[in-house]
């Protein structure tokens, strides 16, 4: 596992050691290829060209390694220099580029690109709802302030979910061995679409050393800790002991896509969106967003065509892997981001491109044609972050264009002139792998917390048959997008139907309740908050735009576990 970092640069993923430069007889209109093998990532005009590309990849000299024949992206391997341009000659190729991080997420509770997450100042299915079984809490639930906000601790008296309910987490992977987790951990629908990756081409780490033989983690392994923390407020058991989530009886999936040190790439990210729809996945939860490009844009003038034609790419075949989960009834849940931005009027980028290291130039965003992905993508229900006081969070991306819904994500500095201002308690606690814990130096060879974790605010839970448990806090819109995961879970417990050999609810009518029964909030007064107390610069300063019913704060308001079992089939209509 690598250690901790802070916003480290996107890499670039060859799979194979370097070789010597490799001369293909080519025709003279044709480049040279040249450079150590690389992988790529080519995507078909459409998915009946899928064939035309592949032979058009040989070509060009390259090897088709994988083909995700959903969208139509092909990864292969070439020579690093003069592949794109070759393949991307051929009318059948919609586009080609170096394979690159497509999101980014906290390593190590280090503040990241996009959860922002602070540790400063602290260390039997029928056409009826489906069968459940009413749960209680668990001991350190009362911690849980986001738990009882979004009702919870009510709708479980009605609806605490059903197991043939599945929730996948697209992620960094799943603690599936962690007491709270395992009782609703389905590991024979688990996959991993990653291969650790110990350093890049320029020696560069990424992952650090594989814990694994092949460098391919098991389904039950997280060696990030986000997507164990994101699980845990999604459905961790109410079993009696340590956290239970918001939806505590439905099933948990582990659909990774995301390498040990935070990063997603195009390939495993869109792989697992499809697979997601063709395994049966009713909703999932999705926190990250693509790099290198903060927004990828279609032609943006300051970026050079090799440039433009990458984000064309990306942009593309990741909305054809939304449609396609959307079209198989896949409700996807998405973290807003952590850039405090108004995404209906983006601010000049200049943190893009964050790959390769010293390449970033500035950008001139234009809204009408960049996409912040994949939130801005189609199909999305975006999720904004709110604190206990319920304040738009400090971090919290927001705006009338994209926002569907609020959250509790976490507020590090909520509470400006009372006791809570600058606690722990003001985030968000769940679930801990042991072994991020380890390499953190926050647990000891022992088991133990260490002074650091207890400076941290990390937990320690032992059942009476010695099986233990850890928790750690966090803040971010990742922390608030589980909590609207968890309800849509609950809604499709609630109002899914039996339709063949399945059960579901389809994902515009999950989204219609969700956003339909969400507590309403109305904009603050005065509107223009400045955040100035709360130790933060101008740029942190915000307008909400909107009225109660729906405003670029809170979007349709906070989601309600409890409304939305109750109250939420007249949305159904």
């Amino acid at each position: 596992m690598k250690r901790p970092r802070l916003l480290a640069a996107a890499m670039a993923v060859p799979l194979f050691g370097a070789i010597s430069a490799v001369a293909v007889p080519v025709a003279s209109a044709q480049p040279a290829l040249a450079g150590p093998a690389t992988e790529f990532t080519v995507l078909a005009k459409d998915t009946q060209s899928i064939g035309t590309v592949q032979q058009a990849i040989r070509a060009a000299g390259g090897t088709v390694l994988e083909t995700n024949t959903a969208v139509g992206l092909i990864k292969a391997s070439a020579p690093a220099t003069g592949f794109t341009e070759r393949v991307s000659a051929n009318r059948a190729v919609y586009g080609a580029a170096k394979a690159q991080v497509i999101g980014s997420l906290p390593k190590n509770g280090k503040k990241a690109k996009n959860d922002n997450a602070e540790k400063e100042g602290r260390g039997a299915a029928s056409k009826k709802a489906a069968a459940t079984k009413a749960v209680g809490m668990d001991p350190l639930d009362d911690q849980l302030w986001g738990l009882k906000s979004v009702r919870s601790d009510l709708s479980r008296t009605k609806q605490a979910g059903s197991k043939q309910v599945k929730v996948g987490v697209i992620d960094t992977g799943i603690d599936g061995t962690h007491p709270d987790i395992a009782p609703n951990f389905d590991a024979a629908d688990s996959r991993n679409f990653t291969k650790d990756i110990p350093f890049d081409v320029n020696g560069v780490e990424v992952d650090g050393p594989c814990e694994f033989r092949g460098c391919v983690d098991p389904v039950n392994h997280d060696d990030g800790g986000h997507g164990t923390h994101v699980a845990g407020t999604i459905a961790a058991a109410a079993n009696g002991f340590g956290v239970s989530g918001v939806a505590p009886n439905v099933t948990l999936v582990n659909i990774r896509a995301g390498q040990d040190s935070g990063y997603f790439f195009l390939q495993p990210t869109v792989d697992a969106l499809t697979y997601a729809g063709d395994a049966g996945i009713d909703v999932v939860n999705m926190s990250f967003y693509t790099d290198p490009w903060l927004y990828n844009c279609q032609a943006n003038p300051a970026d050079s065509a090799a440039e433009q034609a990458e984000q064309r790419t990306i942009i593309e075949a990741t909305q054809r892997a939304l449609n396609y989960a959307h079209k198989k009834g896949v409700t996807m849940v998405v973290a807003l981001g952590n850039q405090h931005t108004d995404l209906g009027a983006p601010q000049p980028d200049t943190t893009s491109p964050d790959y390769p290291a010293n390449s970033t130039h500035p950008r001139q965003v234009d809204n009408s044609s960049c996409l912040n992905l994949p939130v801005e993508g189609n199909h999305t229900i975006g999720v904004g972050a709110f604190g206990p006081s319920q304040a738009k969070a400090d971090y919290s991306n927001y705006g009338t264009e994209q926002i569907s819904v609020s959250a509790p994500g976490g507020y590090f500095r909520d509470g400006f002139g009372t006791p809570w201002f600058r606690t722990v308690e003001n985030e968000i606690l769940s679930t801990y792998p042991k072994n991020v814990g380890v390499a953190e130096g926050n647990i000891d060879a022992a088991g133990n917390v260490t002074p650091a974790g207890v400076a941290l605010g990390v937990q320690k839970a032992t059942a009476a048959d010695g099986r233990v448990g850890y928790y750690q806090w966090l803040q971010g819109t990742s922390m608030a997008t589980p909590h609207a995961a968890g309800v849509s879970a609950l809604i499709v417990s609630q109002y899914g139907k039996k339709s063949g050999a399945g059960f579901g609810l389809d994902p515009d009518k999950v989204q219609r309740v969700l956003e339909g029964t969400a507590s309403k909030i109305a904009c603050p007064v005065p509107r223009t908050v400045d955040y100035v107390d709360e130790g933060r610069g101008p740029e942190f300063t915000a307008t909400c735009a909107g009225d109660p019913s729906f405003n670029g704060f809170y979007g349709h308001g906070a989601v309600d576990a409890y409304s939305a079992v109750t109250h939420g089939s007249q949305y159904l209509k």
